[in-house]
Formats: C-alpha cells, structure tokens, sequence
C-alpha cells in the first residue's frame, strides 16, 4: 500500500489532539536540549572550574545542575504520560471509526472475513498504532534534534575527532536499512499468524459444545496447535531478524566508544585536546548514540506499527455498494404493498440463486415461500431490507423501488425474525428492548405477554434481568425464539419477514406463538418461509420456490388440488403421522 497514504491517514488523526501534540513535541525537545547542554556544563566545571579552586562556583554548578534536571523529570513525566494519552485518544478515535465503519459494511464482506481476523485488527494491531502514534513523531523529532545538536557539540570541542566519528556513521545507515526490510517482512508475516490464532481461537471457544459432542477435544487441540505452532515459527523468524538488527546496532556503539577513546588519546598525546575535551567527547557520544538507539527500537515498533496501520486502512478502504442514494427519502406511512421485478440474484457474479423472480404481495397479506433447500427462500428475504443487493430487476414498497428509500428507514419498517437465533450477552431485557431501544418497562412486558415468554420470565430468579449468557447459552432454544419474537413484537414493523420463525419451537409451544405470530400478521404484510407446511395452511397464498423460480402459486386448498410440488412436500411431510389438526385438538385438549 502507498505509504504516502498511510502517513496521511495517520497524521489525519493527529488533528483533534494537535494541542496535546504540540505540548509533548516541546517538552520533548526541551529534554533534548538539557542532555545537550550537560555535557557542556562537565566540561566547564572540569577545564576550568575545579583546576582554578573555584569552589563556590563549583556548587553554583552543581546546584544549577539538579535544578535542570528536576525541570528535565517533570517534562520527561509530560513526555511519558501525556505522550502516551495522545497515543491512547488517537487509539480511541481510530477504533471508534473501524467499528463504525464495520456497521455499514454489507453481509457480503462478514461473508468472506472471519470473525478472529477482525477482533485482531481491531485489537492487536490498534495496539501497535497506539505506540507508534506516541513514539513515532517524538523519536523522529528528538532524534534529529539530538543528531543535529550533538553534531555541532562534538565539532566544537574537537573537529578532526567528529569527523573520524561521523565516518562510521554510513555503515550504521547501511546496517540498519539491509535489515530493515527483512524486519518489516517478518513482523507483518507475524501479524497475519496471530490473526489466524485468533480466528481459530474464536471459532474453537464458540463450538465448543459441538467438539464436545462429538468428543472432537483431540482433534480441536491438533488444529489450534497447527495454527499456534506457524505462529511460534513466525515469532522465531521475526525474532532472529530483530536480534541480528540489535546486536550489530550495540556492536557499532561499542566501536564509536572504542575509535573515540583511540582517537582522543592520540590527540591529547599530541597536546591537540585536554582531558577536559575528551571527558566531554564520550559524554556527546552517549548523548549522540540516544538518537540512533532510539531509532534502532524505533524502527520495529515503526515496521508492527505501520503493518497495522496499513491492515486498519485496509478495511477502512472498503466501501459498502449499499448505501443512500443522492435524494433517498424517508419510508413513512407505509401501507405494505411489496412487489419484486424480473429480480435475480448471485453471491458471486456467476450461478444465480434467484432467476427472474415476480412476485405481488398486496398490502396486509400473508404470503408463504415453501420449496426445497437452496431454492433462495432466505436470500429472497434478504433483499427486501437490503442486506443484499439485486442484481437484476427491482423490488418495490408501495411502489417506489427500495433503493429510493434511506436504508435507515427501509429497515426501521420491516421486523426480521431469523431461524438462525442470536441473543446478545446481557439480560433477557436487554435482548427484548433491542426491538427498540427506547421502549418503556411497560412495553417491554407485553412484548413479552404477546410472545408467551412472559410467564417463564417471571417464574426466574432474576426475571426480566435474569442473564441469558454467551449467545443465549443458558436458554432453551424454543426460549430463544421466543425472545427474539418478542422483539419483532416491540419494533412492531408494517411489513414482516419470518424465517422458520418457529423452528426451534415444541409442537404445544409452536401452536400458541402461531397463533401470538396471526395476531401480529393482522393488518400488516407478511412474509414466511416455513418447512413444517402446517404453519402456513392459513396464508392468503402460498408460493413453491425453487431452483427453477416461482413454480406454483396458490392457496393450500389449490395447491393440494393441483397434485404438484407442494402437495408431493406436503404429503411427504405428514406421511405416517396423524393428521395436523387431530394433533392441534389433542394438545388444546390435553392444556
């Protein structure tokens, strides 16, 4: 990725703290200064000073001297902490807009990215930009100031020793960036191992029940092993490179010291220096190798840093296709009426899942979709609110195609109960109100009632504020549904979309959320997708979908007199077992 892109993303979230910014940079640089002018004040004190008998002086010197550097502690403590706040309120900011921009992002991207890739950049790698943020700008600019600074300290006590010094310099240079891309390699290989860790921590911790049940612990150990154990390899690579680059960094600093006491030595034999001079010189060296050390270090938290910026605006850089249109209005006063135009559909740009698909739902009517799996009953429910975008053809509410309106207000309006449940950890409350978050107490209970979850809440512990666990774990799963019905039940949407709305449910419940889901259905536009036939026998219209299309299209009563596709489902669904209704007396008799 162009990394003039990256630094301007980078120093884009510099703004809004650019006086914080500003205050570590000064106080940065004031420290610097004090470490340049130390070595200065010795050489004072040792040349002149002490050799006079100026005592007084001496403790004038020495008193300055402490005074300087509690000033230095206190800037260094501004440095430290608030240096670190910047880099903190910029981690804030930068995971505050990836989580923000993830809302937006279509089904599309979750399908293809894994949840643990997408905690680690928004963890891991939000971490690494933190350091950078702080360290970055400030080891840059105290580095030059102090290279610069020193530069001109060591060439004013001793010129010809500077310049023997400063010869070494292009060969630490030529070090430093022959490994320095070796560095960057490693540590982004790294990165993407530990993300791979993470997906599989993520999926192994969420199936954990399924290993269970299959006593699949062996084999979800080889597998996280697998994962763990490219990335123990990564770690030696990217830590072999690192030690290599620090080593040889400390082995150049030892021959600075090493060429300058040679070098001084021979020149103060030769009466060119004092001792004073030379005292002074390997203090400006120390001062003088802060600044490479520092960019030593610097450049693997440049390269982790950098490697996470570029994964952060990689996703950033994703853009939704399904967005507002220039003009798009707001969905009011919906009256329902849903119709779909020449509609097809494909995941991937090639085997259509839905081929020219017509279909008029009049307002206030329950429509069915029953057919075999994979014919795109689900998919064809995905496009209404927009989770997908049609390819061909159109869909309409109330007849202005959905892409006109605000996607905000299309989903507002439309109730979405799925087969596949998720409860949100926290308390059944909280689940419930997610149906609309500003609903009252009062609301929330008849939610509830009107689900036939109520009475079980109740009979809890805790009752509404009774935790439901890890995705729902410690509720049953006809317990889920019901929840999750009672949150359609509280949004209390025009237009309804239930998917094997009572899939998870016992028969005896089954039939009272059956009838709580007619209640619901009275007036508004529903529709259902339902593999036990015996939910829908009471729809305006029932449609078979298949691979192929819409096939058939009738009442149940029609349908059944047809002999096709629904009624070969529905005898083969009900084959051997005594007749629906004959079931429904028998459980209403037995309640």
């Amino acid at each position: 990725m162009n990394i003039k892109k990256l630094l301007r993303v980078f120093a884009s979230y510099y703004k809004p703290h650019l006086r914080l910014f500003v205050i570590d940079m000064v106080s940065a640089f004031c420290v610097a200064a004090i470490d340049l002018i130390f070595p200065m004040m010795t050489r004072e004190v040792v040349g002149k000073v002490l050799p006079s008998g100026q005592m007084r002086t001496f403790w004038l010197f020495m008193a300055a001297m402490a005074a300087i550097y509690l000033i230095r502690t206190g800037l260094q403590y501004v440095v430290q902490y608030w240096g670190h706040i910047l880099g903190v309120r910029m981690e804030y900011d930068m995971r505050r807009d990836l989580f923000s921009h993830l809302q937006t992002l279509p089904f599309r991207f979750y399908d293809k990215n894994r949840t643990g890739h997408l905690m680690s950049r928004m963890v891991n790698d939000l971490n690494e930009i933190t350091e950078l943020a702080h360290h970055g700008p400030e080891n840059i600019f105290l580095s030059t100031v102090m290279l610069v600074g020193s530069f001109f300290m060591l060439l004013s006590v001793e010129w010809r020793l500077a310049l023997i010094l400063y010869l070494l310099v292009p060969f630490m240079a030529w070090f430093a960036i022959r490994y320095r891309e070796r560095m960057n390699k490693s540590f982004k290989d790294l990165r993407v191992k530990l993300a791979d860790v993470n997906a599989q921590l993520e999926s192994s911790i969420s199936g954990i029940r399924v290993s269970k049940s299959f006593t699949n612990e062996e084999y979800e150990k080889e597998k996280f092993g697998r994962g763990n154990q490219r990335f123990r390899s990564s770690k030696y690579t990217a830590y072999k490179h690192m030690a290599v680059f620090h080593s040889g960094m400390e082995y150049f600093s030892s021959m600075l010291t090493v060429v300058v006491v040679a070098a001084g030595g021979y020149f103060i034999y030769r009466k060119w220096m004092e001792v004073a001079d030379l005292l002074a010189f390997i203090m400006y060296v120390s001062v003088f190798m802060q600044p490479i050390n520092r960019l030593t270090n610097f450049m693997q938290q440049f390269e982790s840093g950098m490697t996470g910026l570029e994964r952060f605006v990689e996703i950033m850089d994703v853009k939704s296709v399904i967005v507002d249109l220039p003009g798009a209005k707001e969905l009011e006063n919906v009256r329902g009426d849903v119709e779909f135009h020449n509609v097809s559909f494909s995941y991937d740009g090639n085997e259509k899942v839905l081929k020219n698909i017509n279909i008029k739902i009049p307002a206030g009517k329950t429509v069915a979709l029953v057919g075999p799996s994979g014919g795109g009953k689900t998919t064809l429910c995905h496009l209404i609110p927009r989770f997908y975008e049609v390819k061909e053809g159109s869909i309409t509410i109330d007849g202005e195609d959905i892409k006109n309106y605000t996607l905000k207000s299309l989903r507002r309006n439309i109730g979405l109960v799925q087969q596949d449940i998720f409860l949100f950890a926290g308390t059944i409350r909280e689940n419930i109100r997610y149906g609309r978050v500003d609903a009252t107490e009062e609301e929330i209970i008849e939610a509830a009632k009107r689900a036939n979850i109520h009475d079980f809440i109740e009979s809890l512990p805790d009752g509404y504020d009774t935790q439901v666990g890890e995705r729902g774990v410690r509720l049953s799963g006809g317990q889920k549904q019901r929840i999750s019905i009672a949150r359609v039940f509280l949004k209390n949407p025009p237009i309804l979309l239930l998917d094997e709305a009572t899939s998870a449910l016992d028969n005896e419940t089954e039939i009272k959320i059956q009838r709580a889901l007619e209640e619901l259905s009275k007036g508004r536009t529903t529709l259902v997708i339902a593999h036990r036939l015996s939910t829908i026998k009471n729809a305006d219209f029932i449609l078979v979908l298949t691979e192929e299309g819409i096939q058939e299209k009738g009442t149940h009563e029609e349908l059944m007199e047809k002999g096709g596709i629904y009624a070969d489902l529905y005898n083969s669904q009900f084959k051997d077992y005594i007749s629906d209704e004959d079931h429904a007396a028998k459980l209403a008799g037995g309640a």
